[in-house]
């Protein structure tokens, strides 16, 4: 499965940024997807998680209450709504998918310790908040 993410650029704190992940590729049902984001000199945080059966969302402690995640399974493509941006959200933004539909229940939405967990990812955009 191949994935695009678009929807990355500039905010000032408190402002929204809407990022998408297209997918293309052939695969049998519905992908789970998770956002993860990485800071210069961070780890890898998962941030959101909508599961491919019954399209569940699943937050990371840091953006619950700020940050939607969506799928237009139509389209192929997961959106992440982020609202209230404060500085600490900038990082580059990543998409990934699991074919297993696991990641949303894993701890991190990280199912193995490879260091791709087993996912296709795709190439991520930024997102700098700044005032």
């Amino acid at each position: 499965l191949q994935l695009e993410e678009s929807g990355g650029g500039s905010a000032q704190p408190g402002g929204s940024l809407r990022l998408a992940c297209a997918a293309s590729g052939t695969t049998s049902g519905y992908a789970a997807i998770g956002w993860f984001r990485q800071a210069p000199g961070k780890e890898r945080e998962g941030v959101s998680c909508i599961s491919g059966d019954a399209g569940r969302a699943f937050y990371g402690t840091s953006v619950k209450g700020r940050f939607t995640v969506s799928r237009d399974n139509a389209k192929r493509t997961v959106y992440l709504q982020m609202n209230s941006l404060v500085p600490e959200d900038s990082a580059d933004y990543y998409c990934a998918a699991d074919l297993t539909d696991q990641m949303c229940y894993c701890g991190g939405f990280m199912c193995y310790e490879s260091p791709d967990g087993g996912y296709d990812w795709g190439q991520g955009t930024q997102v700098i908040v700044s005032s």
